[in-house]
């Protein structure tokens, strides 16, 4: 008897401290853990040429005289008169070739809205003046060609642009990302049209980037994004026509201090 009145009792005694004490707070679930998925992450395929927005264009630049601006010339780096391709990345394909001449490198565009570079494999600059002619024989309208400069892979490049109705521009592509520092101005001095030949020059030092069009200067622009890399030349077709476009006689020149 003793001992069943103690167990009543103690039983007792816990239901007293029970009902006294905090009311109990139930764990929560574990929740599920996804599986990994079994699908790779996707990787960001380099866009050669970006598109860009195209702004209105501006009025036609002022041509101004370039004693000003083609300054601190130095020692010729090296000259290529495109006798021998090497240097140059050559290619058949069905948007188009790129071949040597006779002392030219052509880039012909069989396919609609395509594009064409070549890049030259060797030196890398820093800064330099170079100066190379241009000479579309198949253009018309918005199609495009000049000089890729600055140039480290297909993502990151500078991009001396000018077009068959007489434009200029800029453009800077930066991992795959481009942006255009001078958009499309007209200028009095690219001749609108094909056949036609223009002399298209670039003077880079540091941030600072001077363009020029046939000895006139167009324009400046300071960026600090690519400070060094290759030479490329390109032609890109905005329709459904044709694009032919030559280039001959690249001068590279050192920018003294």
């Amino acid at each position: 008897m003793r001992v069943v009145f103690s167990l009543l009792g103690l039983g007792a005694l816990a239901l007293a401290l029970g009902a006294c004490g905090p009311a109990s707070t139930p764990l929560p679930l574990p929740a599920d853990t996804p599986l990994p998925s079994e699908t790779p992450t996707p990787t960001t395929t380099p866009v050669w040429f970006p598109p860009t927005a195209t702004p209105t264009p501006f009025p036609t630049a002022e041509v101004k005289p370039t004693e000003n601006y083609q300054t601190d010339l130095g020692e010729v780096i090296f000259r290529d008169d495109f006798s021998k391709g090497e240097n140059w990345q050559l290619s058949r394909t069905d948007a188009g070739n790129v071949a040597l001449g006779k002392k030219e490198l052509t880039l012909a565009i069989h396919e609609p809205q395509g594009y064409l570079y070549t890049v030259r494999n060797q030196p890398v600059l820093s800064d330099f003046y170079a100066e190379i002619t241009a000479s579309p024989t198949l253009c018309r309208e918005g199609d495009e060609y000049g000089m890729l400069f600055r140039l480290n892979s297909s993502s990151d490049f500078y991009r001396f642009s000018l077009s068959c109705d007489g434009r200029v521009r800029v453009d800077r592509v930066v991992g795959g990302a481009a942006s255009s520092p001078q958009p499309w101005i007209y200028s009095g001095v690219v001749p609108p049209g094909a056949p036609s030949t223009s002399r298209l020059a670039v003077w880079a030092k540091g941030e600072e980037m001077r363009f020029f069009v046939n000895d006139y200067y167009q324009f400046s622009i300071d960026d600090p994004m690519l400070p060094s890399g290759t030479l490329g030349m390109f032609a890109r077709s905005a329709g459904e026509m044709v694009v032919t476009v030559s280039f001959t006689d690249l001068v590279v020149r050192e920018i003294e201090e």
